[in-house]
């Protein structure tokens, strides 16, 4: 084996276990595009500090330059000896120009070097993200214009509980989806300083300016403290939070959208597109992109928790266990990525059984709170009492294999004398929905407000 470029301190070939163990190279070759952006940044602060000259300067952009067209071409395979991709681009950059690749790693570290092409990849990917979930709450928007007036059993306990429209209940995601997107525009806010020159930890000698190369690779500065930028990953759990609680608001959005489309409900159905069959019962059609959505939930997490338990126990600066740090990652952007796509698709294509819904609100007794509202307005009934004269009438219903909404006035004159004519249309499920016009209600005039609230949201980040 021959010896690494950066093992000087090592007289010896490495072992291969320790090999297998340390090289970094199989994944972190992902970063190629950012080591080549941080390391031609780098070399033009050099060159603009004096610290190399201005032709090195020149031979490193155009071998950089001629570095990634060839990894993107595929005549410099990312897959050979070299322990990651760092060292991998810097040995085939030495090989094009000669010694002035060697003057490229001047003034910095594998550790700032490392530091800044990961945060680069969050970044990129984090803006990735955040316009990914403007297009699908655009898409929850669309399907909720459509559906201000479609009935629809709400639910506590997954119980009938009172009736709402479909459209307020996609509009319940598009406020999770917009909490998503906030927290990852926070994150990138927060975390958008360049680490490169802070060097192995305690900064470096040469007369180097971290704003120039903050400047270039669109950093709002630098990091303050480098003892701590070396070691910060901060930035990468944060992306594993907030991917963690968007896949965690998709997982609830795929077990209601499994349930809707089982047998028993027939509220959507999904796209052939979206669906599979069995291989031995022919009738089948499994909602396996909401199933999927579901189970990768529980793979992000894990992403998540796996390195913060990394990252708990290490002293101050870079340790190697912060190689562990990106595989994870990699990973949770991947899937990401891919459920923001297909769940946007699905929910473009998905159908609507509005006359299953409706119907299923004649169960479970939805508008039974207004008899009770009703008794509180009109009769001047305290609500506990009400209450309890309108579990009377439940019962009542139940006897009659009815719903509350089909009790006569004599049934319910029969429950409380107080009880007048006026209740009939008050109990209408439709009436119900819409009497529920307080802000942020389900009635369709407030469920249009808070769509016009949304696209106007919309709009201005855009």
């Amino acid at each position: 084996m021959s010896k690494k470029i950066a093992s000087a301190r090592i007289a010896t070939e490495s072992s291969a276990l320790l090999k297998e163990l340390n090289d970094s190279l199989p994944f972190d070759k992902a970063l190629y595009a950012q080591d080549i952006a941080g390391s031609k940044a780098h070399a033009a602060m050099l060159a603009k500090q004096g610290i190399i000259s201005a032709e090195d300067n020149e031979a490193i952009q155009r071998g950089l330059d001629q570095v990634l067209e060839e990894i993107e071409s595929g005549a410099f395979t990312l897959d050979g000896g070299d322990e990651d991709i760092h060292m991998a681009n810097e040995r085939r950059l030495t090989e094009i120009i000669g010694d002035a690749g060697k003057r490229l790693h001047t003034a910095r570290s594998r550790n700032d070097q490392v530091a800044l092409d990961f945060r680069l990849y969050v970044l990129d990917n984090n803006r990735l993200i955040t316009e990914l979930l403007l297009e699908l709450i655009d898409t929850f928007i669309a399907t909720a214009k459509e559906h201000t007036e479609t009935l629809l059993p709400g639910m506590t306990h997954l119980q009938h509980a009172q009736p709402i429209n479909f459209g307020y209940h996609m509009m319940a995601y598009t406020s999770m989806f917009k909490r998503d997107y906030e927290r990852f525009i926070d994150s990138a806010r927060r975390n958008n300083l360049s680490p490169i020159g802070c060097a192995a930890l305690a900064g470096t000698p040469h007369p180097v300016d971290r704003k120039m190369t903050a400047e270039a690779l669109g950093f709002d500065a630098p990091t303050l403290n480098c003892l701590d930028t070396v070691s910060d990953r901060d930035f990468a759990l944060e992306i594993l939070f907030n991917i963690s609680t968007m896949m965690m608001h998709m997982s609830r959005l795929s077990e209601e959208l499994i349930l809707w489309s089982a047998s028993e409900f027939r509220f959507v159905t999904l796209s052939d597109k979206h669906a599979t069959g069995s291989s031995i019962m022919p009738q089948k059609k499994n909602p396996d992109i909401p199933e999927l959505l579901r189970g990768k939930t529980g793979r992000v997490n894990g992403n998540l928790i796996a390195l913060l338990t990394v990252m708990k126990g290490l002293p101050l600066a870079y340790n190697k266990d912060t190689q562990e740090d990106k595989e994870g990652v990699f990973d949770s952007v991947r899937t990401a990525l891919l459920s923001l796509r297909v769940l946007n698709e699905m929910i473009a294509e998905m159908k609507v059984n509005v006359a299953n819904m409706e119907r299923a609100c004649m169960i479970g007794h939805l508008s039974a709170t207004d008899l009770a509202d009703y008794l509180v307005r009109s009769a001047g009934i305290p609500f506990r009492d009400a209450y309890h004269i309108t579990g009377n009438a439940v019962n009542l219903a139940e006897e009659k294999g009815l719903d509350i909404s089909e009790l006569s006035l004599d049934d319910l004159k029969s429950i409380d004398e107080r009880i007048g004519e006026d209740v009939i249309a008050l109990l209408d499920n439709r009436a119900s929905m819409n009497a529920r016009n307080s802000e942020g209600g389900t009635a369709t005039v407030r469920t249009k407000e808070q769509i016009a609230a949304m696209e106007a949201w919309l709009e201005s980040v855009k």
